[in-house]
């Protein structure tokens, strides 16, 4: 190779690179786009009545099953969040997306889960692998058993996300409803959308509308997804390796700096289960961070909720409702010793149970995201 050629390859490389960043901010507008889509959508199809659209979500263990389902089905929770996101702008009551919210934080960990399975033909390795994947799990279970029923009882989630919501959209100096940027960014190709669709007539218009953003949303999580990963997964390790083992709050801060970048909790946590299974690092160590992975993957909702159309405080509550009880939930269980280790027993022992009996781990699989959820839904039939 001449000298020429080696010095033109930099360039090369570093205009692929920007290329990359270029696609991924307009693939992140295009998700921010979509959002609003369903939102309109939803609004333009119910009219007045959009409480009647979502029947199907009536209680909470509905909601409840519908977040656990979608998710593992989807293996996207910021997919997931970003719908409910859209639902909610469009009459969507927000107490019935708190539950979903708190599912699709359950869903999301079967991706982790089924990458442990990787290692099954390694006794001791699987064991350590199949523990450190499930730890995610039985944290996100214990924190729908604790929250849920106080949801219920008080409302506490829904209260502390209208007040933060209402911060940006209240009255005074500090509402961003007259300049919202991100909204006006995105208005014109929202109501491109929305003249197209009402051309249909309200009703399919909206359908059309509806489908569309949900086409949209899959579109843009997924290519962002794998753009991110070429990007940013090798900086994550380095960041996972520099972080983990120097206490639990660097280990959650890490995690949430690492979901970020990658816009995926499913990658963050796939990325330690080999970590874990070569005894790279052990699972005390592991937890926090993923911990920190619950919190950063509720960046993809809060932006979106920044640009829907039509309920556009009830938007942004909700997402705060996902960030304030992600955080809310590692203060709580991990800051009470007593609770703070139970998720990190109970994955230990469904460990060692799966690496004796390898039907154990495929039963917690369909158990956790499928039997349970049809259980949640039986005692829903009976409200």
């Amino acid at each position: 190779m001449s000298n020429d050629a080696q010095a033109i390859l930099p360039d090369r490389g570093s205009y692929q690179n920007t290329l990359q960043w270029v696609m991924v901010a307009v693939l992140i507008y295009l998700l921010i786009c979509a959002v609003g889509t369903i939102g309109g959508g939803f609004k333009m199809a119910a009219g007045g009545q959009a409480k009647e659209l979502f029947a199907f979500a009536s209680n909470p263990f509905a909601g409840l099953v519908i977040g656990i389902v979608a998710t593992a089905l989807i293996q996207s929770s910021s997919t997931v969040t970003s719908i409910i996101v859209g639902l909610v702008a469009g009459g969507l009551p927000v107490e019935l997306a708190v539950p979903m919210v708190m599912g699709a934080n359950v869903g999301t960990s079967i991706t982790n889960t089924i990458v442990s399975l990787g290692h099954v033909r390694a006794k001791e390795e699987f064991k350590r692998a199949f523990s450190a994947a499930t730890v995610h799990d039985f944290f996100n279970l214990l924190s729908v058993l604790i929250f849920l029923p106080l949801e219920i009882v008080f409302g506490l989630l829904e209260k502390m996300g209208y007040f933060f919501a209402h911060l940006f959209y209240g009255a005074g100096d500090s509402s961003i409803k007259g300049y919202n940027f991100v909204k006006a960014a995105t208005a014109p190709v929202v109501n491109t959308f929305k003249g197209v669709a009402k051309s249909m007539g309200d009703q399919p218009g909206g359908v059309m509308m509806i489908l569309l953003g949900i086409v949209l949303i899959f579109i843009a999580i997924t290519l962002v997804g794998k753009l991110l990963k070429k990007l940013m997964v090798g900086k994550a390790k380095d960041i996972m390796h520099t972080a983990i083992g120097r206490g639990p709050l660097s280990g959650i801060a890490s995690g949430t700096l690492v979901t970020v970048l990658v816009q995926s909790s499913s990658t963050t946590t796939s990325l330690m289960v080999p970590l874990a299974g070569s005894g790279s690092f052990k699972l005390k160590e592991i937890y926090p961070f993923t911990l920190g992975a619950n919190i950063g993957t509720c960046v993809t909702a809060v932006l979106a909720a920044t640009a829907v159309t039509g309920n556009a405080e009830a938007a942004l509550q909700i997402a705060f409702i996902h960030l304030v009880y992600n955080i809310v939930g590692v203060v709580v269980i991990y800051g009470i010793p007593a609770l703070r280790h139970l998720p990190i027993r109970a994955a230990e022992s469904l460990g060692d149970t799966a690496s004796e009996n390898k039907f154990a781990a495929l039963g917690y699989i369909l158990g956790v995201f499928f039997v349970l959820p049809a259980v949640c839904l039986g005692v829903s039939n009976l409200i």
